[in-house]
């Protein structure tokens, strides 16, 4: 089950991506992130009662509390930073430069997780990272 929801990820990121570029045009890059952000947070929350799942949040760790904040933190700053690229450069430069996010993620994972960090991990990154320079040269 998580392949199916990773596959539509992944298709809800790209139209996403297209979706912003044409409602962007126009306005301040950090209005747009802001009325993205609305509603995203209707549709989080709208989520939560209807699968009825508000009855655990009295049960969250201080420590829960920390990194989903800190989390929300990072989206935040990145949401920002890519309704600004999208607003100054072209969808199919931003994106790729944007997956790289993906490499990050897997370094950070193997120092901060201590998540295996193994050859064909390596290889992958490293097809990323040149896919990446390919693609926005």
């Amino acid at each position: 089950m998580w392949l199916l929801f990773a596959i539509l990820s992944a298709v809800f990121a790209a139209l996403t991506s297209i979706l912003a570029k044409v409602g962007i045009n126009g306005i301040n890059s950090n209005l747009a992130t802001a009325i993205r952000t609305v509603v995203v947070v209707l549709m989080a929350w709208g989520m939560v009662f209807l699968t009825h799942s508000y009855s655990g949040i009295t049960e969250i760790s201080k420590k829960n509390w920390i990194f989903l904040i800190l989390s929300g933190l990072a989206t935040g700053g990145s949401w920002l930073c890519y309704y600004k690229a999208l607003q100054l450069g072209s969808v199919s430069k931003v994106v790729p430069i944007d997956k790289l996010s993906i490499v990050i993620t897997l370094l950070l994972a193997f120092i901060f997780l201590h998540e295996e960090f193994t050859v064909k991990s390596l290889i992958g990154c490293i097809l990323i990272s040149i896919g990446t320079l390919i693609m926005v040269i």
